[in-house]
């Protein structure tokens, strides 16, 4: 408690304004757990960049922690690129606090003579990444909490190709960060250097949007597809419907309550498409109006969520793996008949999503690379690979990628391409519901469950570290009964084949994950949020569909043997 009080008091000092000393003092004085939680540790970059509560203290989220990353950062691009005029993008969310922090942001780095185009209003995470390529930017920032509750916001770090930081830079300019001190803050803005974008940028990104992501219905298609909406109170209320009204769509019904944006997000107990209950008015507005679909995005709108009807005639919530598979089939299948393989195209994906992509990636003689999760590393193999052409990809957290004209996962071009899917079958008196069906019969039926465990602050922290340490000194050699033949540690990055008795290592950057491999082809990964206080199992069962008509029941059975998985890591 010693070094908290002693970094609190820090914070008293004349380097700090009035109110920040108040709040500091008040922790101080009445509330020694929250002094804990707010000053026992630096805030760090994670998967999606750094997030946290918003508050004073080196753990929150506050204009001295995200000045102090920006004066480092603006030390990091003056080094690396001291012989040309340097140019940063900077967007914002609907997050409380989020156009005010943008703006620190921005007077940081105009302090520092650095050239700063900051959006005029809020605006979808994946046109700050178009923008950055755009705007030939040497880096970008967006103020962000994604699909975290209302007290959270954060800060992802964009570099020169849209991507996020990826190592060595990460390292390397938390190194710079990290050698810093709050009094070495330049907040003094130069008005001269800071350019407000918006319609410009707004008109070159829908045209690209819909290049990339529509073409593939007639026009009669995309007239009778009826499209219920929703932004979740976020920012793609700013561009999707332009998106789909410029690609031909319209019959488009947008959830009245939650086209508003605003960082409470009063209507939902969490804006994330990911959970169910985010669509629920979506859901209610789709069979008032008999929608063939519907759609919903996260706060920052790089997630997207949606729900089809049934064989049943019923809506019913795809997840992450169902749709990024349903995209990715279409696509290659698409660039198949209309423009041909030359054998540099691939596919990507992560290590914790379907291995159905795969087998996708394998019926057409693509490659298709597995990453470590998060979307930096897909935009990192586009950087990687300039000779290979990227056709799309996802990851099972609701995040798809068409083409590489933006860098990130993208929810407004990804609306667009599900729709024109959808309308396309339709016409073709099919749906996206049976055509998923479809491809478990092509491919077989690939089942998969997510548990996040909720470990919140210091002491969560401690318990999610001990689980995974537990995990690694006593790994299963069986889980339910069934063998466990081969296990991976990305941390270690030692793969074990138990029954060929082989160790190799793994080709990718070290993470926590751990992932075991059993003898009936199931799937389990354990890892810790980068950007959340959970630790995560991911459970992939699979088996063959031989006709439709067993599609329920084989799904139930898969769904009941998941389900048992996860139950022996809740133990």
């Amino acid at each position: 408690m010693t070094d908290i009080l002693e970094k609190a008091n820090y914070w008293l000092s004349h380097h700090f304004d009035a109110q920040t000393q108040k709040e500091v003092q008040a922790l101080i004085d009445q509330n020694p757990e929250e002094l804990n939680e707010s000053f026992y540790k630096n805030l760090s970059f994670g998967t999606g960049g750094m997030r946290g509560i918003m508050g004073v203290g080196t753990n929150r989220i506050n204009k001295y922690t995200l000045g102090k990353n920006t004066q480092g950062l603006s030390n990091y691009l003056k080094k690396n690129f001291s012989n040309q005029p340097i140019k940063v993008a900077i967007a914002y969310d609907c997050r409380h606090n989020s156009k005010e922090l943008a703006k620190v942001v921005a007077n940081v780095f105009s302090a520092n003579g650095i050239k700063v185009f900051l959006f005029s209003d809020l605006r979808p995470t994946p046109e700050l990444s178009f923008a950055v390529k755009y705007l030939d930017c040497q880096c970008g920032i967006v103020l962000t909490a994604s699909h975290n509750p209302p007290e959270y916001n954060g800060y992802k770090v964009y570099w020169q190709d849209g991507g996020q930081l990826v190592p060595p830079q990460d390292k390397e300019i938390i190194q710079v960060i990290e050698n810093l001190e709050y009094s070495d803050i330049h907040f003094d803005a130069n008005p001269d250097l800071i350019e407000l974008i918006d319609e410009k940028i707004d008109k070159a990104f829908i045209e690209a949007s819909v290049k990339n992501g529509s073409g593939f219905a007639s026009a009669e298609a995309k007239k009778d597809l009826k499209i219920v909406f929703t932004s979740l109170h976020g920012t793609s209320i700013t561009l999707v419907p332009k998106v789909l009204e410029k690609a031909g769509f319209t019959q488009l019904q947008i959830v009245p309550e939650q086209s508003e944006p605003n960082g409470n997000f009063p209507t939902v107990k969490s804006p994330n498409p990911e959970e169910p209950e985010a669509l629920k008015m979506a859901l209610e507005l789709a069979e008032k109006t008999t929608a063939d679909i519907v759609i919903g995005t996260d706060p920052d709108s790089d997630r997207l969520g949606i729900a089809v009807r049934n064989l049943d005639g019923n809506m019913e919530i795809l997840n992450g793996n169902q749709t990024m598979v349903v995209m990715t089939e279409f696509l290659l299948k698409n660039h198949q008949e209309n423009i041909g393989f030359e054998g540099n195209e691939f596919i990507a994906s992560t290590i914790v999503s379907t291995p159905m992509m795969q087998a996708i990636a394998g019926r057409y003689n693509v490659e298709c690379k597995l990453g470590l999760t998060g979307f930096k590393w897909i935009a990192k193999m586009i950087k990687d690979f300039p000779n290979q052409q990227f056709i799309g990809g996802g990851e099972e957290s609701f995040g798809f990628m068409v083409g590489d004209f933006v860098r990130d996962k993208d929810a407004v071009t990804s609306t667009l391409l599900i729709c024109e899917i959808a309308a396309f079958l339709k016409y073709q008196n099919s749906s996206v519901y049976e055509y998923l069906i479809e491809l478990y019969q092509k491919y077989g039926l690939y089942q998969e469950k997510l548990v996040s465990l909720v470990k919140k602050g210091r002491k969560g922290a401690e318990e999610i570290s001990q689980m995974m340490s537990d995990l690694r000194a006593n790994p299963p050699k069986e889980i339910n009964g069934i063998k466990v033949v081969k296990q991976e540690d990305y941390q270690t990055l030692e793969s074990h084949d138990f029954v060929n008795n082989i160790s190799s290592k793994l080709d990718f950057p070290t993470s926590n994950v751990l992932k075991f491999h059993l003898e009936d082809r199931t799937e389990i990964a354990a890892r810790p949020s980068g950007t959340e206080p959970k630790i995560k199992f991911y459970i992939s069962v699979n088996s063959a569909l031989s006709n439709k008509e067993n599609f329920a029941e084989r799904q139930k059975e898969l769904d009941q043997k998941a389900e048992s998985y996860l139950t022996f890591f809740q133990k």
